[in-house]
């Protein structure tokens, strides 16, 4: 029981090893702050992993042609592929499926941009009405490209939200605002929002329009799909590792690219991408719970060194209490009580100190895949209270050495 008599031995004791106890205390406390800020440092690096996966849909996979390496059924390594229509609509007829929503895309290059007298330095792409459910972004006014714009040739464009900031501040709403482009001249019918400001520097139109009028040609750039929703992550991730080998299988042929060359035809998945991410996190999260469990080790142990300097310094007092009639029990119980004592104030004091300062800094963190580092409470608490039960069995050594003190003998000491 903790009554008043045994807290003043308690605090008497401390008094009298300032220094040692202090320097434990700062162990035992500065072994939960380093744990505590290890686990923050990895969740904001999930955050921030997730966060940058948010910007494409999940399931989001993207085929693009590059330049063979091996060479392959007599043709030379080093030849550019180079995908079209054809490719698209195949790989869509053959995969319909497996797939969700597909667009390809074409890249418009060599084109001047002006607004008024204003010239305009953003990239403009090609691409379907589905394409804004493959990237991910919302629009914020007006509407999308749709079937109709694609099938008319449509001269419409949709800007990102970046560029109606930096151009048309001076109206209340680009939509219906006019944009020339080489000299053709494209109506704005809405504005769209992505999670990164370097992807809202974009203008997209339609995808026939930009074949047909800039390109001359059927030639694309890129080919991307979203599979369909699964029930778990792993069937998710199994689903896409599939669906990419099938693609890059089908390209690969079309395109007489050799098996093995992985150059000529790239495919990318999302979901791929994030399990791998996930893993390194997750053993960085293992890495860290290491570090930060050998340090509060380090702490327990010395608060074990300490009780035993505590019991041999105060040997000549438990001989004392013990001829008075103190049972043994009492004895552990006082020893136990020190240890746990300063184990609980050591820990609570570093684990208030680090979640307040994950608290006030963590959203304040810029560092590239690290956002809003933080810390599960409930997890924090419980390593507290474990560390607590640690340091009840680092004093109980100490403690039942202190027990087994012979009156006789304790009387003797100096």
């Amino acid at each position: 029981m903790f009554d008043i008599e045994r807290w003043q031995e308690i605090f008497d004791t401390i008094r009298k090893n300032k220094l040692r106890t202090f320097l434990t205390g700062l162990s035992v406390a500065s072994g939960i702050f380093i744990l505590v800020i290890l686990l923050g440092f990895g969740q904001g690096m999930r955050n921030g992993i997730e966060h940058e996966f948010k910007q494409d849909a999940t399931t989001s996979i993207w085929a693009w042609p590059e330049t063979t390496s091996k060479a392959y059924k007599g043709l030379n390594p080093g030849r550019r592929i180079q995908f079209k229509n054809t490719d698209f609509e195949t790989a869509g007829r053959m995969f319909n499926d497996n797939i969700e929503y597909e667009s390809p895309r074409v890249f418009v290059r060599e084109v001047t941009v002006n607004y008024g007298n204003e010239s305009l330095v953003y990239s403009i792409q090609g691409v379907s009405s589905e394409f804004q459910f493959i990237e991910g972004f919302s629009t914020v006014e007006g509407r999308f490209i749709n079937y109709k714009d694609e099938a008319s040739l449509g001269k419409v464009a949709i800007i990102g939200k970046k560029i109606k900031q930096d151009v048309f501040k001076d109206v209340e709403t680009p939509i219906g605002e006019i944009i020339d482009v080489s000299g053709i001249r494209f109506t704005i019918i809405g504005v769209f929002k992505e999670q990164n400001d370097r992807e809202e520097e974009r203008i997209y139109i339609p995808i026939t329009t930009a074949q047909r009028v800039f390109t001359g040609d059927d030639k694309l750039n890129t080919l991307s799909y979203t599979l369909p929703p699964v029930e778990n992550f792993d069937q998710a991730v199994a689903q896409a590792v599939n669906f990419k080998d099938n693609l890059r299988n089908y390209l690969k042929e079309e395109h007489v690219v050799a098996p093995e060359d992985e150059s000529g035809v790239q495919v990318w998945s999302a979901l791929e991408e994030a399990k791998r991410y996930y893993g390194i996190t997750n053993n960085m999260k293992l890495f860290f719970w290491f570090v930060g469990v050998c340090t509060i080790i380090a702490g327990v142990v010395g608060v074990s060194n300490i009780m035993l300097i505590v019991v041999k310094e105060r040997t000549r007092e438990i001989g004392i209490r013990k001829a008075l009639g103190a049972k043994p029990w009492s004895i552990v119980g006082m020893i136990m009580h020190e240890s746990i004592f300063v184990t609980a104030i050591s820990g609570f004091a570093g684990l208030i100190f680090s979640m307040l300062l994950l608290e006030f800094l963590g959203p304040h963190v810029q560092i590239e895949y690290v956002l809003n580092p933080s810390v599960n409470f409930n997890v924090a608490f419980s390593t507290v209270l474990v560390l607590v039960i640690a340091g009840a069995l680092a004093g109980l050594i100490p403690a039942l050495r202190a027990a087994r003190v012979q009156v006789v003998e304790s009387l003797r000491d100096e």
